[in-house]
């Protein structure tokens, strides 16, 4: 027979244990639900992706992607202005719960944090100087080509700049608003960037145009979250599915970009 004090100590250790694992049950979902506070990180010098309007406020499709997620969880957007080499450590030293910021969803990265299926998809092209004579990719040989630190355009380029011995003119600037500054003050000859991006550039600088597009493939780009919180990113998942269900996605790449919202499944694979 177990004694009155061993059965107290049983009851109290399997209090403990229920206890214990209704903590490990918690996630990021829970905590931004809990916290009322959705926390995102978005850059905000990628214009019409993500930009400050005319009061300084953000803006933009990623933007209102990150408000409509909160408006779906029921709390507050806390938009994180983010440049892109900070992406990954807002997600990684938990300073931001999700980002919506164009990134890439590599094989390398997600080693990092957590990727969802593509939500947006985007082709890289170069905006140039008005008097440099690049209309193709071939025509940046000898020329100054920069492109924003850390980004998939800059990786791609350089991959083929040293096989053709180009990386000594390459120029890496900290934002894409510093690349397209230097393009059009004739520092930079070339800046490699997003098609969604060329329009407004060579809307606001006059010394700048629209250049080729790159020869690397489509980017296919995720929204971001913490790499083995899995139920926050099926819940993210799902948000961007219902993005496109609803007619949202389409509605706001029409607001921001303009033309047909892309195609984002893509061939031979389920989604």
């Amino acid at each position: 027979m177990i004694s009155r004090i061993l059965k107290t100590a049983l009851i109290g250790a399997g209090m403990m244990t229920l206890m214990s694992a209704g903590t490990a049950q918690a996630d990021k979902l829970d905590d931004v639900i809990d916290r009322g506070t959705l926390r995102c990180g978005v850059v905000l010098d990628f214009p019409p992706i993500g930009y400050r309007d005319n009061n300084n406020d953000p803006a933009g499709f990623d933007v209102d992607y990150c408000r409509d997620l909160a408006a779906a969880l029921e709390v507050d957007a806390e938009i994180i202005p983010a440049t892109w080499a900070e992406r990954l450590p807002l997600i990684v030293t938990n300073r931001a719960d999700v980002v919506f910021g164009a990134t890439s969803d590599s094989l390398q990265r997600a080693k990092t944090v957590g990727f969802t299926i593509p939500y947006a998809i985007y082709y890289a092209q170069a905006v140039v100087g008005k008097d440099t004579g690049v209309t193709t990719f071939d025509d940046l040989a000898g020329k100054r080509v920069a492109a924003a630190i850390g980004t998939v355009p800059e990786q791609e380029y350089l991959k083929i700049a040293k096989e053709r011995g180009w990386e000594g003119d390459y120029q890496g600037y900290q934002s894409e608003n510093e690349v397209f500054l230097a393009v059009a003050q004739g520092k930079a000859d070339v800046g490699i960037t997003t098609n969604t991006a060329v329009k407004p550039i060579v809307e606001k600088y006059d010394t700048v145009v629209a250049g080729p597009r790159m020869p690397w493939t489509t980017d296919y780009t995720s929204v971001v979250g913490p790499r083995k919180d899995v139920s926050w990113l099926n819940y993210l998942n799902l948000f961007v599915t219902h993005q496109v269900r609803s007619g949202r996605y389409a509605e706001l790449w029409g607001k921001y970009v303009g033309g047909e919202a892309p195609e984002l499944r893509i061939p031979g694979v389920m989604y």
